[in-house]
């Protein structure tokens, strides 16, 4: 079982399916399943140190589809809650902050905990689709930028083999 492991583990390290697993990794991670990416992308960086950027491109091209998702599942859910509830004060007050900040407070969709939440409460306050997206983009880019160079910082040491 451990050589079968070792070996997966292997294969998926190579660029060749290393950045198509990141992509799948950040794009379902996006989504309001609770998980997070950054292990993957670091793992492949690590690695594969020349893969920085490609892999900081397909975990953020991901990671905002996912978003992308997110945002249409919370148009979708806005059309069947309208017909059934009643809004509470608080959910109110959080409404009219994204409403206020607009597209741009797709920045924080990088955030943990909020930040998936956020991309599909935009979808349901029916902010516009592309500039959030674009934002979300940006947030997770650096995102993506800072955790990377910052776990490699602090974990310097090469793998051996």
């Amino acid at each position: 079982m451990e050589a079968w492991l070792h070996s997966l583990l292997a294969a998926l390290a190579l660029p060749k399916f290393g950045l198509s697993t990141v992509f799948v990794v950040a794009f379902i991670s996006a989504t309001l399943l609770p998980m997070g990416s950054e292990p993957a992308v670091f793992g492949l960086v690590k690695l594969n140190p020349d893969l920085f950027w490609p892999a900081v491109l397909v975990a953020t091209a991901g990671n905002t589809l996912g978003g992308a998702v997110s945002w249409w599942m919370g148009w979708g859910a806005e059309k069947a809650y309208e017909s059934v509830a009643k809004r509470k004060p608080a959910e109110l007050k959080a409404l009219a902050w994204l409403q206020r900040f607009g597209p741009k407070a797709c920045l924080l969709s990088w955030l943990p905990v909020v930040g998936d939440p956020l991309c599909a409460l935009a979808g349901w306050q029916r902010l516009a689709f592309w500039p959030c997206v674009l934002y979300m983009a940006i947030g997770k880019f650096a995102r993506y930028v800072t955790m990377t160079a910052a776990l490699l910082w602090v974990f310097p040491g090469q793998i051996q083999p």
